[in-house]
């Protein structure tokens, strides 16, 4: 019997005849790029909704991490967590900046902050934590010790739309925080990210880096790059934002019976909520102790791809296992312990709006060893 093929994340595409009048709007205007009216739209609703002062959007959500460092000026060495996307570690690489690797805690396998102090060198210039499957960082330790130091504090949020802590935006916290509206993320403009910064005049600097450095039309006042979200992108995503909160709904009934089918299987792990925390239920991420499940986190992964079921181990390798960064001296295996073991034992199951309850019954009995 050939089950149907579920994958780690599917987009979820909003009724096309939705969609049509955007683009008849567009085909109206004759304005496709260049900070258009739906951009401006898209801004102003992204910002009432997220509860932020001041967002820029942006083509990607990379572009919006290496804009940012060069917003913040950022040189020399850069704190950071090897328990990411890739591009977390890119931007620092593109700016010229040295990435230092901290390991991160295992309870909710953030950039622990009890151990960045010991990393600080005369070179520091910020921390760069990520919100890793959404969960907050410990972001009052964090901004004590760049308070300390005189550091800034640049998040990547790629995962943490819509994540509020005590009732408030987790993406104003630090310098800047930095969003990925990638088709695989709750919230997507198809590609796309953005900027949370806390001033008009950052804005405006960050506004003008992503449009070649221009201000008006005939001055250019520092070397900028494009990077701007075009008319079609934020049509799509002020769509989008009239579903989300049903996205959310749906992925927290999903996380719920997830965590129900599975709470009684020796050997696998899984992360619950954060007290006072509003979640987005980016990922399902779980933890394999093979010793105890009597199978490693790859035989598993193999076992579900036998039954057209793609998880996907998010994040393996750690980015200090790359080419790259490998060989940079906070890049070893005794230097990042937790991250180490995490990463062979992490396994992201399945998680989008259009997954059904038989199917996640389906994954559970394979994980069961019913199947």
């Amino acid at each position: 019997m050939e089950y149907k093929r579920i994958t780690v994340t599917q987009p979820y595409l909003p009724p096309l005849n939705e969609f049509i009048p955007y683009l008849e709007q567009i085909w109206n205007n004759k304005w496709l790029t260049n900070n258009g009216p739906l951009h401006q739209q898209l801004e102003k609703e992204l910002a009432e909704y997220l509860g932020v002062k001041y967002i820029s959007l942006f083509s990607n959500g990379t572009l919006a991490l290496i804009s940012a460092l060069q917003a913040l000026n950022i040189t020399g060495e850069v704190i950071t967590t090897p328990f990411s996307f890739v591009a977390t570690t890119h931007s620092l690489w593109w700016n010229k900046i040295t990435p230092v690797f901290v390991d991160i805690e295992p309870e909710y396998l953030n950039l622990d902050p009890t151990k960045i102090e010991a990393a600080i060198t005369d070179k520091t210039t910020a921390i760069m934590p990520v919100h890793v499957y959404g969960n907050p960082c410990k972001m009052y330790e964090i901004q004590q010790i760049a308070d300390k130091y005189g550091l800034k504090v640049i998040y990547d949020a790629a995962h943490a739309f819509g994540v509020k802590m005590n009732g408030v935006s987790v993406l104003n916290s630090g310098d800047l925080s930095i969003l990925s509206f990638h088709a695989t993320k709750v919230y997507s403009t198809i590609e796309g990210g953005a900027i949370i910064c806390h001033s008009e005049e950052m804005k405006h600097h960050i506004d003008n880096l992503k449009n070649f450095g221009f201000r008006g039309e005939l001055v250019v006042e520092e070397p900028g790059i494009n990077a701007k979200l075009n008319e079609v992108q934020a049509a799509y995503g002020l769509l989008q934002l009239k579903y989300i909160d049903g996205f959310f709904a749906i992925r927290k009934t999903i996380t719920e019976n997830y965590r129900e089918l599975l709470k009684d299987i020796d050997g696998i792990h899984f992360l619950s909520d954060i007290e006072n925390v509003i979640h987005s239920y980016s990922y399902f991420p779980i933890l394999i102790d093979d010793k105890v499940y009597g199978m490693n986190r790859d035989e598993l992964y193999e076992k579900l791809k036998e039954n057209n079921i793609f998880a996907r181990k998010y994040f393996y390798p750690l980015i200090s296992d790359f080419e790259p960064y490998h060989e940079l001296p906070t890049a070893t295996s005794e230097n990042l312990q937790i991250a180490t073991k995490v990463a062979k034992q992490v396994l992201c199951l399945p998680i989008y709006v259009e997954l059904s309850k038989l199917d996640i019954v389906r994954i559970c009995l394979i994980l069961k060893k019913e199947k």
